[in-house]
């Protein structure tokens, strides 16, 4: 699941945000790849219809990273299997 849910989100970083694919890695910020805090919002809620999962606002605090990101939707698949 870990590669399609990375895929999902590097599809619409690269389609919605406009986010070169070169700058997306584990590492990489958010604000690295030029995306401020309501994209990030916008980011998640895409995410949400997407992978039909649930982000409350409380979990996005302290993602940052495009490998944090990733961790917690890991962690929210997972929990919804």
């Amino acid at each position: 699941m870990s590669a399609e849910v990375e895929g999902v989100v590097k599809e619409l970083l690269v389609t919605e945000f406009k986010v070169d694919e070169e700058k997306i890695g584990t590492g990489a910020t958010f604000r690295e790849m030029g995306l401020d805090s309501l994209d990030v919002v916008s980011l998640a809620m895409a995410l949400e219809d997407r992978l039909s999962l649930e982000i409350p606002q409380s979990d996005l605090e302290g993602i940052s990273t495009f490998g944090d990101a990733l961790a917690l939707l890991e962690r929210k698949v997972g929990a919804g299997a």
